[in-house]
């Protein structure tokens, strides 16, 4: 069971890669609409689309891990 539970944990550290790397980008984000604010639209769109990319894989990483659980019993 102790094996099972380790592939879990390194299966679900996808979400930390996936916070830093929405964290990065909303930095970004706001340092660029702060040079230019006419393009905020058009950044705030991306950011949004990147986002959801980057929090679908976190949500990968968690049914992988929650699939490692209920399925290697």
């Amino acid at each position: 069971m102790g094996l099972i539970a380790i592939g879990a944990a390194i299966a679900v550290l996808v979400g930390i890669g996936a916070g830093i790397g929405i964290g990065i980008a909303t930095g970004k984000a706001v340092e660029g609409i702060a040079r230019q604010p006419e393009a905020a639209s058009k950044i705030q769109t991306a950011l949004i689309l990147g986002g959801a990319l980057a929090e679908a894989t976190a949500i990968y990483g968690l049914i992988i891990g929650i699939l490692i659980i209920f399925m290697l019993k």
